[in-house]
């Protein structure tokens, strides 16, 4: 989650002379990408340059057919293999440090480290060979930040960015410590440390630069400074004519979605339903228990969700949510998700308790519900909640689409999103959980350097165009993929038209 307009504005400022030299002297490419839809699956779709629809994988937790509920993603959810795995079985000798939301890979005869220093754990922090990350650790200590994704924010902002800083130095050493002594073919890195800058260090009421101070700036500024250090000393550290990307699936903007308020309102609509009520109408009066639990400030219950193990809070939480549900009634309801509204219809012969007919039946409850939630109207603005209502099938067609959601809801997020209205709906109402000032945008980039690369090269292109790009470079092809190569040699501005769009 490294943003683009934030390293152009720095660069050219003079505080990331690493990028800077980068770009005045590289290639600039913007990229779609599909965090226009799914954001955390910009990551598997980097790795295998296909779209969701054909690897299957785009949160920690999702569905899986023959499952009721969203699951903890395992390394059988790929349907796709990595673009260093097929290298490497071409005889490329490859590196590969920390890019989540992947996993060890039969046979992979490379050096490879996982869920190390990625901040949010997608699976156990793994090496291949088995002893690597043994050795890293003996040798280099454990990564600095101490935290996973969602107990970051136990910590003050500053112990955030102090933690962050410390763990980019630590990535710097550990990567050129992989690196050295060797003749490697391919290094795949993550500096994953803006990712939580974003999140964390983003200020607070702020939509873009200039909207705050350069004060309130500082701390995220200071992240991208310490990257743009550690560049340069990877930089120097690689063979003259080394060809470097640096890449990310999307940026930072403003937390205003309105994922929170999905459930309630499918339920207002009937769609879920929980035990003992109506499929339409108010919900029951609360047991004493759930009354008890409702003077619990929320903040409280925050810090108590927080301190468990990550693994323990979101099985509970999983479980909590199942136990909600009367599935011989409900026909859609909402997944895991930290920014988009994902919905899963309720299918008969997927989900164990299925009710929903396939065929015609489904795809008029897909268009019934997307109807619905298109008429909801943000009431502090008067404009529209919802930016666009995906369906999977239209967006992501692939052997894989079974293991996303059936609908995929975008906000139209320019305001807070703290109440949404409609005739059908009503009024629902409800505070953001997520304390995160932060999160992702749909924008894109990829920057390049190198003998191979015109210089001040400017162009578009597409996230899954990245893959194919890097194996063309190790003078191999990448067959069955959804990317192209990427030409680095010829400016793109103005050559976009219709055929790079994401969706296939």
């Amino acid at each position: 989650m490294g943003d683009g307009s934030l390293i152009r504005h720095w660069a050219g400022r003079g505080q990331l002379p690493h990028l800077g030299a980068m770009i005045g002297g590289g290639a600039w490419i913007d990229l779609e990408s599909t965090a226009d839809v799914l954001h955390t699956s910009t990551w598997p779709t980097f790795a295998t340059g296909t779209q969701p629809g054909r690897h299957g994988v785009y949160y920690p937790y999702q569905p899986k057919p023959g499952h009721q509920m969203a699951r903890h993603i395992q390394p059988d959810q790929y349907g796709e293999p990595t673009f260093w795995k097929v290298a490497d079985a071409a005889g490329r000798r490859c590196v590969v440090f920390d890019i989540p939301e992947t996993f060890p890979e039969a046979s992979f005869g490379g050096r490879a480290i996982f869920d190390w220093g990625t901040w949010a754990w997608y699976g156990t922090p793994a090496s291949q060979p088995a002893a690597l990350l043994s050795d890293l650790k003996g040798r280099f200590g454990p990564y600095p930040l101490g935290y996973e994704a969602k107990r970051l924010g136990l910590a003050q902002p500053d112990d955030i960015e102090a933690r962050l800083l410390r763990s980019i130095h630590y990535k710097s050493l550990t990567v050129r410590s992989l690196i050295a002594g060797d003749d490697w073919d391919l290094a795949v890195v993550g500096f994953c440390e803006t990712h939580p800058a974003g999140h964390y260090l983003w200020p607070a009421g702020a939509e873009r630069l200039g909207d705050a101070s350069d004060d309130a700036f500082g701390p995220l500024s200071r992240i991208y400074a310490a990257i743009d250090h550690a560049i340069g000393e990877l930089r120097a550290a690689l063979p003259p004519d080394c060809l470097v990307l640096i890449a990310s699936g999307d940026g930072v903007r403003p937390n205003r979605s309105g994922w929170h308020l999905l459930p309630g309102i499918l339920t207002r609509l009937g769609y879920t339903c929980a035990p003992g009520t109506a499929a339409v109408g108010p919900p029951p009066s609360r047991s004493l228990l759930s009354r008890a639990q409702g003077l619990v400030p929320a903040a409280v219950k925050q810090r108590i969700a927080m301190a468990l193990p990550w693994w323990l809070r979101d099985e509970l939480g999983m479980r909590a949510q199942a136990g909600s549900i009367d599935w011989t009634r409900t026909r859609a309801f909402t997944l895991p998700t930290d920014l988009e509204g994902c919905i899963r219809i309720n299918l008969k012969g997927r989900e164990p308790a299925g009710i929903v007919e396939a065929g015609p039946a489904y795809a008029r409850l897909c268009e019934e519900i997307r109807g619905c939630l298109e008429e909801l109207v943000n009431p502090a603005t008067s404009e529209r909640a919802v930016h666009r209502v995906w369906v999977r099938d239209e967006v992501f067609p692939g052997p894989r689409q079974e293991h996303l959601p059936d609908l995929m809801v975008t906000w139209n997020d320019a305001a807070p999103l703290s109440a949404v209205t409609s005739a059908r709906v009503g009024l629902i109402e409800g505070v953001n959980p997520d304390p995160r000032p932060g999160t992702h945008s749909r924008d894109g980039f990829l920057l390049a350097e190198g003998r191979s690369v015109k210089p001040a090269l400017r162009g578009h292109g597409r996230l899954i165009d990245i893959a194919p790009t890097v194996m063309q470079m190790l003078g191999l092809e990448l067959h069955g993929v959804d990317g192209r190569p990427i030409d680095l040699q010829e400016d793109t501005r103005r050559q976009k038209d219709e055929s790079w769009t994401f969706c296939t």
